[in-house]
Protein backbone atom coordinates (compact mmCIF):
# COMPACT_ATOMS: atom_id res chain seq x y z
CA UNK A 1 0.00 0.00 0.00
CA UNK A 2 1.02 3.53 -0.65
CA UNK A 3 -0.94 5.85 1.57
CA UNK A 4 0.07 8.88 3.60
CA UNK A 5 -1.30 12.15 4.91
CA UNK A 6 -0.16 13.81 1.68
CA UNK A 7 -2.14 11.28 -0.32
CA UNK A 8 -5.28 12.09 1.62
CA UNK A 9 -5.30 15.54 -0.02
CA UNK A 10 -5.31 14.09 -3.54
CA UNK A 11 -8.81 12.87 -4.20
CA UNK A 12 -11.00 15.20 -6.29
CA UNK A 13 -10.63 14.12 -9.93
CA UNK A 14 -12.83 14.87 -12.97
CA UNK A 15 -13.84 12.33 -15.59
CA UNK A 16 -15.68 11.72 -18.89
CA UNK A 17 -16.29 8.58 -20.98
CA UNK A 18 -17.64 5.12 -20.27
CA UNK A 19 -16.59 1.47 -20.53
CA UNK A 20 -18.75 -1.40 -19.36
CA UNK A 21 -16.98 -3.73 -16.91
CA UNK A 22 -15.98 -6.73 -18.96
CA UNK A 23 -15.74 -9.72 -16.61
CA UNK A 24 -19.33 -10.16 -15.51
CA UNK A 25 -22.92 -9.26 -16.34
CA UNK A 26 -24.92 -6.96 -14.09
CA UNK A 27 -28.48 -8.26 -13.86
CA UNK A 28 -30.15 -4.95 -13.08
CA UNK A 29 -29.06 -1.39 -12.47
CA UNK A 30 -29.97 1.34 -9.97
CA UNK A 31 -32.81 3.55 -11.07
CA UNK A 32 -33.27 7.29 -10.67
CA UNK A 33 -34.64 8.83 -7.48
CA UNK A 34 -38.32 8.00 -7.05
CA UNK A 35 -40.88 10.85 -6.85
CA UNK A 36 -42.23 9.69 -3.47
CA UNK A 37 -38.90 8.70 -1.96
CA UNK A 38 -38.08 9.41 1.68
CA UNK A 39 -35.85 12.39 2.30
CA UNK A 40 -32.95 13.66 4.36
CA UNK A 41 -33.13 16.79 6.48
CA UNK A 42 -30.00 18.49 7.73
CA UNK A 43 -29.88 18.31 11.51
CA UNK A 44 -26.70 20.31 11.94
CA UNK A 45 -24.96 22.53 11.08
CA UNK A 46 -27.31 24.94 9.34
CA UNK A 47 -24.34 26.25 7.39
CA UNK A 48 -20.56 26.13 7.44
CA UNK A 49 -20.31 29.27 9.55
CA UNK A 50 -22.36 27.78 12.38
CA UNK A 51 -20.51 24.46 12.59
CA UNK A 52 -18.04 23.26 15.20
CA UNK A 53 -14.82 23.06 13.18
CA UNK A 54 -11.64 21.06 13.68
CA UNK A 55 -8.18 22.34 12.75
CA UNK A 56 -7.12 19.01 11.25
CA UNK A 57 -8.85 16.38 9.16
CA UNK A 58 -10.91 13.58 10.68
CA UNK A 59 -9.61 10.30 9.29
CA UNK A 60 -10.76 7.80 11.95
CA UNK A 61 -14.42 6.80 12.17
CA UNK A 62 -16.83 8.62 14.44
CA UNK A 63 -18.13 6.73 17.49
CA UNK A 64 -21.38 6.93 19.46
CA UNK A 65 -21.43 7.24 23.26
CA UNK A 66 -24.79 6.46 24.90
CA UNK A 67 -23.47 6.24 28.46
CA UNK A 68 -25.01 9.63 29.29
CA UNK A 69 -28.55 8.61 28.34
CA UNK A 70 -28.44 10.62 25.11
CA UNK A 71 -26.40 10.43 21.92
CA UNK A 72 -22.89 11.86 22.17
CA UNK A 73 -20.78 11.79 19.01
CA UNK A 74 -17.09 11.10 19.68
CA UNK A 75 -14.84 12.76 17.10
CA UNK A 76 -11.20 11.55 16.93
CA UNK A 77 -9.34 14.28 15.03
CA UNK A 78 -6.04 13.52 13.30
CA UNK A 79 -4.18 15.95 15.61
CA UNK A 80 -4.98 13.73 18.60
CA UNK A 81 -7.86 15.81 19.89
CA UNK A 82 -10.85 13.75 21.08
CA UNK A 83 -14.02 15.83 20.96
CA UNK A 84 -17.55 15.05 22.16
CA UNK A 85 -20.50 16.70 20.39
CA UNK A 86 -24.15 16.70 21.43
CA UNK A 87 -25.69 14.28 18.94
CA UNK A 88 -28.94 16.24 18.74
CA UNK A 89 -27.74 19.80 18.15
CA UNK A 90 -24.03 19.46 17.41
CA UNK A 91 -22.67 21.69 20.17
CA UNK A 92 -19.36 21.03 21.90
CA UNK A 93 -19.61 18.95 25.09
CA UNK A 94 -15.94 18.44 25.95
CA UNK A 95 -12.57 17.70 24.42
CA UNK A 96 -9.34 16.00 25.50
CA UNK A 97 -5.93 15.99 23.85
CA UNK A 98 -3.93 12.78 23.60
CA UNK A 99 -0.98 13.12 26.00
CA UNK A 100 2.41 13.60 24.32
CA UNK A 101 5.96 14.35 25.51
CA UNK A 102 6.83 18.04 25.74
CA UNK A 103 7.63 19.57 22.38
CA UNK A 104 5.92 16.80 20.38
CA UNK A 105 2.58 16.55 18.62
CA UNK A 106 0.05 13.75 18.35
CA UNK A 107 -1.29 12.15 15.20
CA UNK A 108 -4.36 9.92 15.42
CA UNK A 109 -5.46 7.97 12.35
CA UNK A 110 -6.75 4.66 13.77
CA UNK A 111 -10.38 4.43 14.81
CA UNK A 112 -10.53 4.08 18.63
CA UNK A 113 -12.56 1.37 20.33
CA UNK A 114 -15.15 1.70 23.10
CA UNK A 115 -15.29 -0.73 26.02
CA UNK A 116 -18.38 0.20 28.03
CA UNK A 117 -17.68 3.77 29.18
CA UNK A 118 -13.98 3.66 28.28
CA UNK A 119 -12.48 4.87 25.01
CA UNK A 120 -9.15 3.28 24.01
CA UNK A 121 -7.07 5.39 21.62
CA UNK A 122 -3.96 4.60 19.57
CA UNK A 123 -1.82 7.47 18.33
CA UNK A 124 1.69 8.36 17.28
CA UNK A 125 3.93 11.11 18.65
CA UNK A 126 5.93 13.25 16.24
CA UNK A 127 8.88 15.55 16.68
CA UNK A 128 9.71 17.73 13.69
CA UNK A 129 7.61 15.44 11.53
CA UNK A 130 9.31 12.22 12.61
CA UNK A 131 7.41 9.55 14.53
CA UNK A 132 9.19 8.97 17.84
CA UNK A 133 6.73 6.64 19.58
CA UNK A 134 3.37 4.93 19.28
CA UNK A 135 1.13 5.13 22.32
CA UNK A 136 -2.19 3.99 23.73
CA UNK A 137 -4.31 5.71 26.33
CA UNK A 138 -7.77 5.30 27.86
CA UNK A 139 -10.38 8.02 28.28
CA UNK A 140 -13.17 7.74 30.85
CA UNK A 141 -16.26 8.95 28.99
CA UNK A 142 -18.22 9.53 32.20
CA UNK A 143 -15.49 11.48 33.99
CA UNK A 144 -14.48 13.14 30.69
CA UNK A 145 -10.78 12.76 31.37
CA UNK A 146 -7.87 10.37 30.91
CA UNK A 147 -8.28 7.23 32.99
CA UNK A 148 -5.08 7.10 35.03
CA UNK A 149 -5.74 3.51 36.12
CA UNK A 150 -4.53 2.73 32.58
CA UNK A 151 -1.19 4.60 32.46
CA UNK A 152 -0.12 5.74 28.98
CA UNK A 153 1.32 2.72 27.14
CA UNK A 154 4.30 3.10 24.80
CA UNK A 155 4.31 0.22 22.32
CA UNK A 156 7.55 -1.67 21.74
CA UNK A 157 8.47 -5.13 20.50
CA UNK A 158 11.36 -7.30 19.34
CA UNK A 159 10.83 -10.61 17.54
CA UNK A 160 13.25 -13.29 16.29
CA UNK A 161 14.10 -12.93 12.62
CA UNK A 162 13.74 -15.73 10.09
CA UNK A 163 16.57 -18.16 10.69
CA UNK A 164 16.65 -17.39 14.40
CA UNK A 165 20.01 -15.60 14.42
CA UNK A 166 19.07 -11.90 14.45
CA UNK A 167 15.96 -10.05 15.62
CA UNK A 168 13.53 -7.46 14.26
CA UNK A 169 12.65 -4.42 16.36
CA UNK A 170 9.49 -2.35 16.16
CA UNK A 171 10.78 1.01 14.89
CA UNK A 172 8.46 4.02 15.41
CA UNK A 173 9.73 6.13 12.45
CA UNK A 174 8.82 3.40 9.94
CA UNK A 175 5.58 2.26 11.57
CA UNK A 176 2.18 3.88 11.04
CA UNK A 177 -1.16 3.10 12.67
CA UNK A 178 -4.07 3.37 10.26
CA UNK A 179 -6.24 0.32 10.98
CA UNK A 180 -9.12 0.47 13.45
CA UNK A 181 -8.54 -0.94 16.93
CA UNK A 182 -10.41 -4.16 17.70
CA UNK A 183 -11.68 -5.46 21.05
CA UNK A 184 -12.89 -8.80 22.32
CA UNK A 185 -13.81 -10.19 25.70
CA UNK A 186 -12.61 -13.52 26.97
CA UNK A 187 -14.05 -15.71 29.71
CA UNK A 188 -12.43 -14.83 33.01
CA UNK A 189 -11.42 -11.29 32.03
CA UNK A 190 -13.01 -7.97 32.98
CA UNK A 191 -11.83 -5.75 30.15
CA UNK A 192 -10.72 -8.28 27.52
CA UNK A 193 -8.12 -7.71 24.82
CA UNK A 194 -7.48 -4.94 22.28
CA UNK A 195 -5.63 -5.43 18.98
CA UNK A 196 -3.54 -2.66 17.38
CA UNK A 197 -2.13 -3.00 13.84
CA UNK A 198 0.69 -1.23 11.99
CA UNK A 199 2.03 -0.78 8.49
CA UNK A 200 3.82 2.37 7.31
CA UNK A 201 2.96 5.69 5.66
CA UNK A 202 3.80 5.98 1.99
CA UNK A 203 5.45 2.55 2.07
CA UNK A 204 8.76 4.10 3.13
CA UNK A 205 11.18 1.19 3.34
CA UNK A 206 12.26 -0.69 5.29
CA UNK A 207 9.15 -1.58 7.27
CA UNK A 208 7.07 -4.54 8.46
CA UNK A 209 3.55 -5.42 9.50
CA UNK A 210 2.94 -5.63 13.26
CA UNK A 211 -0.07 -6.66 15.31
CA UNK A 212 -0.12 -6.10 19.10
CA UNK A 213 -2.39 -7.91 21.55
CA UNK A 214 -3.08 -5.74 24.62
CA UNK A 215 -4.27 -7.45 27.80
CA UNK A 216 -6.52 -4.75 29.25
CA UNK A 217 -6.75 -6.39 32.69
CA UNK A 218 -2.98 -6.70 32.99
CA UNK A 219 -2.58 -3.11 31.82
CA UNK A 220 -4.90 -1.86 34.55
CA UNK A 221 -3.77 -4.12 37.38
CA UNK A 222 -0.04 -4.52 36.70
CA UNK A 223 0.87 -1.50 34.61
CA UNK A 224 2.42 -0.98 31.20
CA UNK A 225 5.19 -3.57 31.60
CA UNK A 226 2.62 -6.39 31.46
CA UNK A 227 0.13 -4.82 29.05
CA UNK A 228 1.47 -6.26 25.78
CA UNK A 229 0.60 -9.95 25.92
CA UNK A 230 1.59 -11.01 22.38
CA UNK A 231 2.95 -9.60 19.11
CA UNK A 232 2.63 -10.85 15.52
CA UNK A 233 5.22 -9.91 12.87
CA UNK A 234 4.19 -10.51 9.24
CA UNK A 235 7.68 -10.40 7.67
CA UNK A 236 10.38 -11.41 10.19
CA UNK A 237 13.32 -10.20 8.14
CA UNK A 238 16.26 -8.50 9.88
CA UNK A 239 17.67 -7.25 6.58
CA UNK A 240 15.63 -5.45 3.93
CA UNK A 241 18.00 -4.83 0.97
CA UNK A 242 15.65 -2.57 -0.99
CA UNK A 243 16.84 -0.29 -3.78
CA UNK A 244 13.52 1.57 -4.07
CA UNK A 245 12.97 3.58 -0.90
CA UNK A 246 9.23 4.15 -1.33
CA UNK A 247 7.08 1.21 -2.24
CA UNK A 248 6.87 -2.56 -2.15
CA UNK A 249 7.57 -3.27 -5.81
CA UNK A 250 10.62 -5.39 -5.01
CA UNK A 251 8.61 -7.73 -2.74
CA UNK A 252 11.07 -7.26 0.12
CA UNK A 253 10.03 -7.04 3.81
CA UNK A 254 6.89 -4.82 4.26
CA UNK A 255 3.58 -6.71 4.71
CA UNK A 256 1.86 -3.83 6.52
CA UNK A 257 -1.50 -4.25 8.25
CA UNK A 258 -3.24 -1.04 7.25
CA UNK A 259 -6.79 -1.49 5.96
CA UNK A 260 -8.95 1.26 7.57
CA UNK A 261 -11.53 -1.26 8.83
CA UNK A 262 -8.77 -3.19 10.60
CA UNK A 263 -8.40 -6.94 11.21
CA UNK A 264 -11.75 -8.69 11.52
CA UNK A 265 -12.65 -10.59 14.67
CA UNK A 266 -15.24 -13.38 14.64
CA UNK A 267 -16.41 -15.73 17.42
CA UNK A 268 -15.83 -19.46 17.21
CA UNK A 269 -17.51 -22.27 19.15
CA UNK A 270 -15.32 -21.76 22.19
CA UNK A 271 -13.25 -18.65 21.50
CA UNK A 272 -12.57 -16.26 18.59
CA UNK A 273 -10.34 -15.83 15.56
CA UNK A 274 -8.85 -12.88 13.72
CA UNK A 275 -8.77 -12.50 9.94
CA UNK A 276 -5.81 -10.25 9.15
CA UNK A 277 -5.42 -8.81 5.63
CA UNK A 278 -1.77 -8.07 4.87
CA UNK A 279 -0.31 -5.59 2.37
CA UNK A 280 2.31 -6.10 -0.34
CA UNK A 281 5.86 -7.21 0.38
CA UNK A 282 7.79 -10.41 0.90
CA UNK A 283 6.08 -13.80 0.57
CA UNK A 284 8.17 -16.79 1.59
CA UNK A 285 6.43 -19.61 3.43
CA UNK A 286 9.69 -21.20 4.59
CA UNK A 287 10.79 -17.92 6.19
CA UNK A 288 7.32 -17.14 7.62
CA UNK A 289 6.85 -14.07 5.40
CA UNK A 290 3.16 -13.51 4.71
CA UNK A 291 2.81 -10.27 2.73
CA UNK A 292 -0.17 -9.86 0.37
CA UNK A 293 -2.19 -12.59 2.05
CA UNK A 294 -5.13 -13.08 4.36
CA UNK A 295 -4.14 -14.73 7.65
CA UNK A 296 -6.42 -16.55 10.12
CA UNK A 297 -4.87 -15.84 13.53
CA UNK A 298 -5.81 -17.51 16.83
CA UNK A 299 -6.03 -15.95 20.32
CA UNK A 300 -2.62 -15.03 21.64
CA UNK A 301 -1.75 -14.09 18.03
CA UNK A 302 -0.80 -17.71 17.36
CA UNK A 303 -0.43 -18.44 13.65
CA UNK A 304 0.30 -21.57 11.66
CA UNK A 305 -0.58 -21.46 7.96
CA UNK A 306 -0.97 -25.26 7.89
CA UNK A 307 0.19 -25.54 4.28
CA UNK A 308 1.28 -28.89 2.87
CA UNK A 309 5.06 -28.94 3.35
CA UNK A 310 5.68 -31.21 0.39
CA UNK A 311 3.56 -29.21 -2.04
CA UNK A 312 5.10 -25.93 -0.85
CA UNK A 313 8.75 -26.94 -0.52
CA UNK A 314 9.80 -25.05 -3.66
CA UNK A 315 7.59 -22.01 -3.09
CA UNK A 316 8.08 -19.27 -5.68
CA UNK A 317 6.59 -15.88 -4.73
CA UNK A 318 6.50 -14.75 -8.38
CA UNK A 319 4.62 -17.85 -9.53
CA UNK A 320 3.22 -19.79 -6.53
CA UNK A 321 2.09 -23.33 -7.14
CA UNK A 322 -1.70 -23.64 -7.15
CA UNK A 323 -1.66 -26.93 -5.29
CA UNK A 324 0.49 -25.38 -2.57
CA UNK A 325 -1.78 -22.34 -2.19
CA UNK A 326 -4.88 -24.54 -2.13
CA UNK A 327 -3.44 -26.70 0.63
CA UNK A 328 -3.19 -23.90 3.21
CA UNK A 329 -5.81 -24.02 5.94
CA UNK A 330 -5.14 -20.66 7.60
CA UNK A 331 -3.58 -18.63 4.79
CA UNK A 332 -5.11 -17.23 1.62
CA UNK A 333 -2.90 -16.15 -1.30
CA UNK A 334 -4.80 -14.35 -4.10
CA UNK A 335 -4.82 -15.95 -7.54
CA UNK A 336 -6.66 -16.02 -10.85
CA UNK A 337 -9.27 -18.67 -11.57
CA UNK A 338 -9.40 -20.69 -14.77
CA UNK A 339 -12.10 -18.38 -16.14
CA UNK A 340 -10.25 -15.14 -15.29
CA UNK A 341 -8.37 -12.98 -17.74
CA UNK A 342 -5.40 -11.13 -16.30
CA UNK A 343 -6.35 -7.49 -16.96
CA UNK A 344 -2.92 -5.92 -17.30
CA UNK A 345 -2.61 -2.14 -16.87
CA UNK A 346 -2.63 -0.14 -20.11
CA UNK A 347 0.67 1.53 -19.24
CA UNK A 348 2.47 -1.71 -20.08
CA UNK A 349 4.22 -1.98 -16.71
CA UNK A 350 2.99 -5.56 -16.20
CA UNK A 351 3.43 -6.85 -19.74
CA UNK A 352 6.33 -9.13 -18.76
CA UNK A 353 5.25 -9.73 -15.17
CA UNK A 354 3.28 -12.52 -13.55
CA UNK A 355 -0.01 -11.81 -11.79
CA UNK A 356 1.71 -11.73 -8.39
CA UNK A 357 4.57 -9.54 -9.59
CA UNK A 358 2.02 -7.15 -11.07
CA UNK A 359 0.08 -6.91 -7.81
CA UNK A 360 3.31 -5.86 -6.08
CA UNK A 361 4.54 -3.54 -8.83
CA UNK A 362 1.23 -1.67 -9.17
CA UNK A 363 0.68 -1.56 -5.38
CA UNK A 364 -2.48 -3.66 -5.72
CA UNK A 365 -2.25 -5.23 -2.28
CA UNK A 366 -4.88 -7.53 -0.85
CA UNK A 367 -4.40 -5.83 2.52
CA UNK A 368 -6.07 -2.61 1.34
CA UNK A 369 -9.51 -4.01 2.20
CA UNK A 370 -11.02 -6.04 5.01
CA UNK A 371 -13.10 -9.18 4.49
CA UNK A 372 -16.61 -9.93 5.67
CA UNK A 373 -17.72 -13.39 6.78
CA UNK A 374 -20.96 -14.88 5.44
CA UNK A 375 -22.73 -18.01 6.69
CA UNK A 376 -24.77 -19.61 3.91
CA UNK A 377 -27.93 -21.72 4.24
CA UNK A 378 -26.04 -24.53 2.49
CA UNK A 379 -23.76 -24.81 5.51
CA UNK A 380 -20.84 -23.14 3.78
CA UNK A 381 -19.06 -20.34 5.60
CA UNK A 382 -17.27 -17.95 3.24
CA UNK A 383 -15.21 -14.77 3.30
CA UNK A 384 -15.76 -12.01 0.77
CA UNK A 385 -12.40 -10.27 0.31
CA UNK A 386 -11.97 -7.37 -2.13
CA UNK A 387 -8.65 -6.82 -3.89
CA UNK A 388 -7.20 -3.42 -4.67
CA UNK A 389 -6.91 -4.45 -8.34
CA UNK A 390 -10.71 -4.32 -8.64
CA UNK A 391 -11.54 -7.97 -8.04
CA UNK A 392 -13.53 -9.73 -5.32
CA UNK A 393 -12.43 -13.10 -3.91
CA UNK A 394 -14.79 -15.71 -2.43
CA UNK A 395 -12.91 -17.89 0.07
CA UNK A 396 -13.83 -20.88 2.22
CA UNK A 397 -13.81 -19.46 5.77
CA UNK A 398 -12.88 -22.83 7.28
CA UNK A 399 -10.08 -23.60 4.81
CA UNK A 400 -8.63 -20.37 3.43
CA UNK A 401 -6.72 -22.13 0.68
CA UNK A 402 -10.01 -22.96 -1.04
CA UNK A 403 -10.88 -20.11 -3.41
CA UNK A 404 -14.41 -20.55 -4.77
CA UNK A 405 -14.45 -17.55 -7.05
CA UNK A 406 -12.73 -14.38 -8.21
CA UNK A 407 -14.83 -11.73 -9.93
CA UNK A 408 -13.43 -8.59 -11.56
CA UNK A 409 -16.08 -5.96 -10.78
CA UNK A 410 -14.34 -2.86 -12.14
CA UNK A 411 -11.88 -2.34 -14.99
CA UNK A 412 -8.21 -1.48 -14.64
CA UNK A 413 -7.60 2.24 -14.34
CA UNK A 414 -6.23 4.03 -17.39
CA UNK A 415 -6.00 3.62 -21.16
CA UNK A 416 -3.15 4.35 -23.60
CA UNK A 417 -4.66 7.79 -24.29
CA UNK A 418 -5.99 8.38 -20.78
CA UNK A 419 -3.32 7.42 -18.23
CA UNK A 420 -4.43 6.56 -14.71
CA UNK A 421 -4.02 9.67 -12.55
CA UNK A 422 -3.06 7.78 -9.39
CA UNK A 423 -2.16 4.17 -10.03
CA UNK A 424 -1.20 3.57 -6.39
CA UNK A 425 -4.81 4.14 -5.36
CA UNK A 426 -6.06 1.00 -7.07
CA UNK A 427 -9.81 0.64 -7.65
CA UNK A 428 -11.09 -0.80 -4.35
CA UNK A 429 -10.18 0.09 -0.76
CA UNK A 430 -13.06 -0.83 1.55
CA UNK A 431 -14.89 -3.47 3.52
CA UNK A 432 -18.03 -4.98 1.94
CA UNK A 433 -21.37 -4.09 3.52
CA UNK A 434 -23.41 -7.25 4.19
CA UNK A 435 -27.16 -7.80 4.40
CA UNK A 436 -29.74 -10.41 3.37
CA UNK A 437 -32.52 -10.09 0.79
CA UNK A 438 -35.15 -12.84 0.97
CA UNK A 439 -32.76 -14.84 3.16
CA UNK A 440 -30.03 -14.60 0.51
CA UNK A 441 -26.77 -12.80 1.39
CA UNK A 442 -25.92 -9.65 -0.57
CA UNK A 443 -22.70 -7.66 -0.30
CA UNK A 444 -22.27 -4.10 -1.55
CA UNK A 445 -18.78 -2.94 -2.51
CA UNK A 446 -17.79 0.63 -3.46
CA UNK A 447 -15.33 0.99 -6.35
CA UNK A 448 -13.63 4.10 -7.73
CA UNK A 449 -11.71 5.10 -10.85
CA UNK A 450 -9.01 7.78 -11.15
CA UNK A 451 -9.21 8.13 -14.93
CA UNK A 452 -11.45 9.82 -17.51
CA UNK A 453 -12.69 6.67 -19.20
CA UNK A 454 -14.01 3.86 -17.00
CA UNK A 455 -17.17 3.73 -14.87
CA UNK A 456 -17.15 2.98 -11.14
CA UNK A 457 -19.50 3.10 -8.17
CA UNK A 458 -21.34 0.73 -5.88
CA UNK A 459 -21.58 -2.92 -6.93
CA UNK A 460 -24.01 -5.34 -5.28
CA UNK A 461 -23.27 -9.05 -5.47
CA UNK A 462 -25.24 -12.12 -4.48
CA UNK A 463 -23.62 -15.31 -3.23
CA UNK A 464 -25.26 -18.25 -4.96
CA UNK A 465 -24.65 -21.98 -5.27
CA UNK A 466 -23.51 -23.34 -8.65
CA UNK A 467 -22.99 -27.10 -8.86
CA UNK A 468 -22.99 -27.16 -5.07
CA UNK A 469 -20.26 -24.52 -4.71
CA UNK A 470 -20.60 -20.86 -3.69
CA UNK A 471 -20.19 -18.31 -6.48
CA UNK A 472 -20.43 -14.53 -6.81
CA UNK A 473 -23.20 -13.18 -9.02
CA UNK A 474 -23.77 -9.60 -10.14
CA UNK A 475 -26.99 -8.07 -8.72
CA UNK A 476 -26.97 -4.32 -9.46
CA UNK A 477 -24.60 -1.42 -9.91
CA UNK A 478 -24.86 2.31 -9.27
CA UNK A 479 -24.45 4.39 -11.35
CA UNK A 480 -25.92 2.42 -14.24
CA UNK A 481 -22.94 1.89 -16.59
CA UNK A 482 -25.19 2.92 -19.49
CA UNK A 483 -25.79 6.37 -17.97
CA UNK A 484 -23.74 9.50 -18.58
CA UNK A 485 -23.16 9.89 -14.84
CA UNK A 486 -21.30 6.58 -14.60
CA UNK A 487 -18.04 8.27 -15.57
CA UNK A 488 -18.58 11.42 -13.52
CA UNK A 489 -19.01 9.88 -10.10
CA UNK A 490 -16.67 7.90 -7.82
CA UNK A 491 -13.41 9.21 -9.25
CA UNK A 492 -11.51 8.74 -5.99
CA UNK A 493 -11.73 6.84 -2.70
CA UNK A 494 -15.31 7.05 -1.40
CA UNK A 495 -16.35 6.53 2.21
CA UNK A 496 -16.72 3.05 3.61
CA UNK A 497 -20.28 1.69 3.17
CA UNK A 498 -22.72 1.13 6.04
CA UNK A 499 -26.20 -0.42 6.10
CA UNK A 500 -29.30 0.64 8.02
CA UNK A 501 -32.98 -0.31 7.79
CA UNK A 502 -35.86 1.94 6.76
CA UNK A 503 -39.64 1.98 7.20
CA UNK A 504 -42.13 -0.64 8.28
CA UNK A 505 -40.63 -3.20 5.89
CA UNK A 506 -37.14 -2.73 7.38
CA UNK A 507 -35.70 -2.28 3.92
CA UNK A 508 -31.90 -2.46 3.96
CA UNK A 509 -30.32 0.81 2.80
CA UNK A 510 -26.62 1.07 1.96
CA UNK A 511 -25.03 4.47 2.56
CA UNK A 512 -21.84 5.85 1.09
CA UNK A 513 -20.30 9.23 0.30
CA UNK A 514 -18.83 10.13 -3.08
CA UNK A 515 -16.08 12.63 -2.23
CA UNK A 516 -16.28 15.93 -4.12
CA UNK A 517 -16.74 19.67 -3.81
CA UNK A 518 -19.31 19.27 -2.45
CA UNK A 519 -19.49 15.58 -1.61
CA UNK A 520 -22.67 13.58 -2.18
CA UNK A 521 -24.31 11.20 0.28
CA UNK A 522 -26.18 8.29 -1.31
CA UNK A 523 -28.72 5.96 0.28
CA UNK A 524 -29.58 3.02 -2.00
CA UNK A 525 -32.19 0.33 -1.34
CA UNK A 526 -30.34 -2.95 -1.50
CA UNK A 527 -33.19 -5.17 -2.67
CA UNK A 528 -33.46 -3.43 -6.04
CA UNK A 529 -30.71 -0.81 -6.33
CA UNK A 530 -33.13 2.12 -6.23
CA UNK A 531 -31.53 5.39 -5.10
CA UNK A 532 -33.74 6.72 -2.30
CA UNK A 533 -31.43 9.46 -1.08
CA UNK A 534 -29.03 11.78 -2.90
CA UNK A 535 -27.87 14.61 -0.66
CA UNK A 536 -25.31 17.32 -1.43
CA UNK A 537 -23.09 17.93 1.57
CA UNK A 538 -21.81 21.20 2.97
CA UNK A 539 -18.25 19.84 2.72
CA UNK A 540 -16.43 17.22 0.72
CA UNK A 541 -17.19 14.21 2.90
CA UNK A 542 -14.34 12.01 4.14
CA UNK A 543 -12.79 9.16 2.16
CA UNK A 544 -12.21 5.75 3.79
CA UNK A 545 -14.32 6.76 6.80
CA UNK A 546 -17.69 5.19 7.59
CA UNK A 547 -20.85 7.22 8.25
CA UNK A 548 -22.27 6.68 11.73
CA UNK A 549 -25.98 5.84 12.06
CA UNK A 550 -28.03 6.02 15.26
CA UNK A 551 -31.70 5.24 14.66
CA UNK A 552 -32.88 7.73 12.06
CA UNK A 553 -29.87 10.04 12.39
CA UNK A 554 -26.77 9.83 10.22
CA UNK A 555 -23.47 11.51 11.10
CA UNK A 556 -20.42 11.87 8.87
CA UNK A 557 -17.05 13.59 8.87
CA UNK A 558 -16.50 16.22 6.22
CA UNK A 559 -13.69 18.49 5.08
CA UNK A 560 -14.11 22.20 4.37
CA UNK A 561 -12.70 22.83 0.88
CA UNK A 562 -9.70 25.10 0.70
CA UNK A 563 -9.23 25.42 4.47
CA UNK A 564 -7.86 22.09 5.66
CA UNK A 565 -10.41 22.20 8.47
CA UNK A 566 -13.06 19.57 9.19
CA UNK A 567 -16.58 19.39 10.61
CA UNK A 568 -19.35 16.92 11.39
CA UNK A 569 -22.53 16.89 9.33
CA UNK A 570 -25.71 15.29 10.70
CA UNK A 571 -28.87 14.37 8.79
CA UNK A 572 -32.25 13.05 9.86
CA UNK A 573 -33.66 10.22 7.78
CA UNK A 574 -37.33 10.97 7.12
CA UNK A 575 -39.58 8.15 5.91
CA UNK A 576 -42.77 8.67 3.92
CA UNK A 577 -44.78 8.14 7.09
CA UNK A 578 -43.03 10.97 8.96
Amino acid sequence: MKISIKHFLFYILTVTGLLLVGNYAINSFAQSVQPKAPKLERLFPEDVQSSVTFDKSIIANLLLDLSQGRPIVIVPSSDGEITALDGEIGVLEWKINAPVPEGQEAQLISTPVMIENKLVILYQCLEKGVRTSHRMAVIDLVQKKLDETFPVLVLSAEKPAAGGVASVKFKPPTAFSHSALKHTRKVGTEWGFVYAAFGNAGDTQPFHGWLFEIDMDAWKLRGTAQAISNVLLTTPEAECPVTIESGTQEMICAGGIWTPAGPQLYPTADSFELFVPVGNGQVDLARHDYANTLMRVQPGLQFNPECDAQLCKNFNASQPDYACMSSCKNLFIPRLTASNTFFKPANGECDVKTFWECLAWMDYDLGASAPVKVNLKSGHSVLVQPGKEGAVYLIDANHLGTQYDRLQIVDMCGTPSDPCKAGWMGMIVTQPALTTINDEPVVVIPTFMPDNTHPAGLVALKIVLTDGKPKLQGFWQYPDPASSTAVKKFRSHPSLPVISTLGEDNDAIVWTVDIGNPGTLYGIRVKDGVVLFEQSLLGTGRQLSAPLIDGNTLYLASTLPGTGKAMIEAYQIKTQEQ
